[in-house]
């Protein structure tokens, strides 16, 4: 078996085919046939993908339409249902094959290749392997050793795919158990979002729905690859410019879903012979950092039509009834941005004010306007300023709480968004702590918790002894990695709760377990019933899930009821939660979390299986804005550079931003292509500025090593990368996330949000020798 990527022969070719297309649906085919995938398997389960009555897909979180298509789902999310449904089983021969220290040589794709875990394992040190374990027996060992640490030293994480009902679950057991440590995978993207997005608007999430993107007629993209990252989206795009609506995309990198698309749900397209429909009327590639500077240009710019219109008593460009009305901090705002100068817009954004000012008029000219935006805006050092700064433009004209407009971030993962709903934080605030310590009888541990920065600097500095995951593969998904990797291999406890092996479970601890569970697509059955889950889209609409596959393996339990028995194990009758009724009725979960947040559950039951899913209770989306000052605030930024801490004055220092590949979801890679980029056979890839290129002496396909640079005495290298020349803004480079995590500083991050700052990492190239 191979066990490594093809890097001696791997091929970088132009690729100028639409997103979509017959390109996608060749590569569903070609991922079928190598996970041993009969057609009609595929295709029967994924008639009922993103369907009302059937599941929810694993992969991102984008909505879910009240009347679906016959093929509802994208490329990305059918890989995701085909690498769950594999035929393939890594079970306890398979572990009695191979030693955790062999394992390890292993790629990421290769360990999860292996297919769905089977059985529950326990680390033997003295073999250097995983060996089977009882269910019970695990599950009385894992609650002995959490008892044997201090609480505030255990960290549960929660990855994007666990229930809702698992998830709510999960966080009373931890906060019962005595720890507030409640990461999950938002701390890693979307943090900036809800930490700036409360301040601004009082609301930690957007406020459109699919109905609102039916109805609006222009669309702002900023830092976000829809066509890998949430390609259901492109319908809604398509439909838009079909109907003539702008679609302004700023983007550091031309990424080909907001160039041209070809939807696969319309067979009339996919026969036509042209290049499918041109996604973005304007296509701005931002200098990395610059967002703010871009914004303050378009703003500055409407304020000047404002001025023209006041001056010739035409109708005014910005919404001064709404601003006077709902608004608060305009004022401030307006000194900074009539304060800018516009060389200085120019030079940090890369854009020119004759095109910033192209975009102004076009704003000006619409009426109802989304803007969406993604891990480009908030994964910088500022990047809670940038998000805000894109609401202080909406809000400029009056866009949100109207019909067709508003603010739009793009998730991620599939349920992260609505894990947070249901109490998953390490933040006291956004909890009903009351309400649980009278419901349960226990008390809530009075102080946050660790979230997922500061729990890794207590793994490097020894403070955290265990790690309990309810899904995920962490340890690859942070930063700092050589320093988190041993730092791992140091703790007390490692538990994994999953469906596939990778990397974090292989950093054994004294004590490691996986714990296999049944996937979202599976039959889950308790007592005889079959039970039903929930999710949360990105719209923060509810849905139901039924799955509809067999179970892998006849040892599987579900999330709810390894939740369930670990607490049963961990902390016996130190609440009155009813754990035996809640794993083996979900409704009741269900129950408990209406109770607890009454305003976004109503009637959750009976809502739940509602086609296109229910709609929480998001003021803003009313015009109530639940902030301190009671208004909808213009927040103001420090200045326009959104990396202050990084010094590119030397010529062989770029900008770095990660990004993921068209074959790979988060940390999961599903091959070594990139198609949408021409990219095969590898990963090892760095895209280049041309004249950044000349100017650093290396040609195209010259191999390179990379440093981070950074003055803290660490030294943060990987090895032997390929170059490629790529149309990027110059001092920008861009290479593949997860394998780059290990260049970024674990304090480099959102300064109040804790977001790794993945789209702004200093970094010197360095050629190697012919040798």
């Amino acid at each position: 078996m191979d066990r490594s990527e093809n890097t001696d022969k791997p091929r970088i070719e132009p690729y100028d085919e639409p997103t979509g297309g017959w390109g996608s649906v060749k590569s569903l085919v070609s991922k079928a046939s190598e996970e041993g995938l009969l057609a009609s398997t595929v295709w029967a389960t994924m008639q009922h993908q993103n369907k009302p009555d059937g599941y929810q897909c694993v992969s991102c979180s984008w909505a879910k339409p009240a009347d679906p298509k016959p093929f509802e789902y994208c490329e990305n999310g059918a890989k995701a249902t085909m690498w769950e449904i594999t035929p393939k089983r890594c079970d306890r021969e398979f572990f009695a094959r191979h030693r955790v220290s062999e394992l390890l040589e292993w790629t990421d794709h290769d360990l999860e290749k292996q297919g769905r875990l089977t059985t529950p394992m326990k680390y033997d040190r003295s073999l250097d392997q995983y060996v089977p374990v009882k269910w019970e027996d695990a599950f009385r060992d894992i609650a002995a050793e959490l008892n044997g640490l201090d609480p505030n030293s255990v960290v549960f994480y929660v990855s994007g795919r666990a229930s809702l009902e698992a998830s709510h679950m999960w966080q009373l057991f931890a906060r019962i158990y005595g720890s507030n440590n409640l990461p999950d995978s938002s701390n890693m993207c979307h943090e900036s979002t809800s930490v700036g997005l409360p301040e601004s608007i009082g609301s930690p999430v957007g406020t459109v729905t699919l109905e609102d993107f039916d109805a609006c007629d222009m669309m702002f993209f900023f830092g976000h690859n829809t066509g890998t990252n949430a390609p259901r989206l492109l319908h809604w795009v398509q439909k838009a410019r079909k109907r003539g609506a702008p679609v302004i995309t700023f983007n550091p990198l031309q990424e080909r879903g907001l160039m041209r698309f070809k939807s696969p749900q319309n067979p009339l397209e996919m026969l036509s012979p042209d290049d499918g429909t041109k996604m973005s009327s304007d296509y701005y590639q931002v200098r990395v950092g610059g967002d703010v500077a871009a914004m303050t240009g378009i703003a500055k710019a409407v304020f000047a039509l404002d001025d023209a219109a006041k001056a010739t008593g035409g109708s005014r460009v910005l919404d001064t009834a709404f601003i006077e009305e709902h608004c608060h901090g305009f004022a401030e705002f307006e000194t900074f941005v009539r304060a800018a100068e516009w060389d200085q817009i120019a030079r940090c954004s890369g854009i020119p004010r004759d095109e910033l000012e192209h975009v102004a008029r076009t704003y000006a000219r619409a009426d109802k306007v989304i803007a969406n935006y993604g891990m480009g805006l908030t994964q910088h050092r500022h990047g809670i300023e940038n998000v805000q700064m894109l609401v202080n433009l909406l809000l400029m004209r009056g866009m949100m709480g109207r019909e067709g407009a508003g603010i739009s971030p793009i998730r991620g993962h599939s349920n992260v968004q609505g894990q947070r709903t249901v109490g998953i934080t390490e933040k006291l605030k956004l909890i009903p702590v009351e309400k649980f310590e009278a419901f349960y009888d226990f008390t809530v541990p009075k102080e946050d918790g660790l979230d997922t920065v500061k729990a890794c600097e207590g793994l490097i500095d020894g403070s955290v002894k265990g790690f309990v995951c309810l899904g995920g593969n962490l340890a690859r998904a942070v930063p700092e990695t050589g320093k988190v990797e041993a730092a791992w291999k140091n703790m007390r406890l490692n538990v994994q709760i999953s469906t596939k092996l990778n990397r974090t479970h292989l950093l054994a601890s004294e004590k490691s377990y996986i714990l296999p569970c049944l996937g979202r697509l599976e039959r889950d059955s308790q007592h005889g019933v079959e039970q039903i889950v929930s999710v949360e889209d990105s719209t923060a609409c509810i849905h139901a899930s039924f799955g509809k596959t067999e179970p892998a393996s006849r040892e599987l339990l579900s999330e709810p009821k390894i939740v369930a028995e670990l607490a049963k194990a961990t902390v016996p009758g130190r609440s009155s939660v009813p754990w035996d009724a809640w794993a083996a009725d979900y409704g009741r979960v269900r129950d408990a979390i209406e109770r607890a947040y009454p305003d976004d559950f109503r009637d959750f039951n009976r809502r739940m299986a509602t086609p296109g899913g229910f709609h929480r209770d998001i003021g803003a989306s009313k015009r109530e804005w639940r902030t301190e000052t009671g208004k909808a605030n213009f927040l103001t930024p420090e200045s326009f550079d959104v990396d202050p801490d990084i010094d590119t004055t030397a010529q062989d220092v770029l900008k770095l931003i990660t990004v993921r590949s068209n074959d790979q979801f988060n940390t999961t890679v599903y091959g070594y292509d990139d198609r949408l980029r021409g990219v095969k056979g590898t990963r090892m890839v760095i895209l280049m500025n041309a004249e950044d290129m000349r100017r650093l002496g290396l040609t195209d396909r010259d191999r390179v090593d990379l440093e981070t640079h950074a003055e803290d005495g660490v030294t943060r290298r990987v090895e032997n990368y390929l170059v490629h020349e790529w149309q990027l803004p110059k001092g920008n480079c861009a290479g593949y996330y997860p394998e780059l995590n290990a260049l970024i500083p674990l304090w480099h991050h959102s300064r109040r949000a804790h977001v790794p700052a993945a789209k702004s990492v200093p970094v010197r190239i360095l050629r190697r020798s012919a040798a």
